[in-house]
């Protein structure tokens, strides 16, 4: 059983890679060091979103790089969002403008670090999701 892969993209605070590192999960994949990445699997992004969420600059510039390549694009399965509420409206903001471009459903949206319910959250979704790609 092949199963999905997660890339995800962490910034200095490494937020997002430390989250990743509590999924437990073995087919993980940085696009912070690998920046000319194609992905041959499903997998689902890990994002953080940058300058609180205004405007074209939410979506890190690696990730959008990464995902102006047409392989990737189809891969692309689901998103996990992260940020800070005290983005307010722009909240998780790169996770939506992608899911919007893409078509792709946002997973779960994740503040800072998160927390222990959210990597059970993850984990489920992760797996469901799994799931439904074997059966179809």
């Amino acid at each position: 059983m092949v199963s999905l892969d997660i890339v995800y993209y962490s910034n200095r605070s490494g937020n997002t890679r430390r989250f990743v590192e509590k999924l437990g999960y073995r087919n993980t994949i940085d696009l912070s060091s690998n920046l000319n990445l194609v992905v041959r699997n499903n997998y689902v992004l890990f994002v953080p979103t940058y300058g609180g969420g205004h405007g074209e600059y939410s979506i890190p510039r690696p990730v959008a790089n990464f995902l102006n390549d047409r392989m990737n694009r189809k891969q692309l399965v689901g998103i996990v969002g992260f940020g800070n509420t005290n983005f307010g409206d722009h909240y998780c903001k790169a996770a939506y403008l992608i899911a919007e471009k893409t078509g792709v459903p946002i997973l779960a949206k994740i503040e800072l670090l998160g927390t222990p319910e959210d990597v059970q959250l993850v984990q489920e979704r992760l797996r469901k999701l799994n799931e439904q790609l074997q059966l179809s």
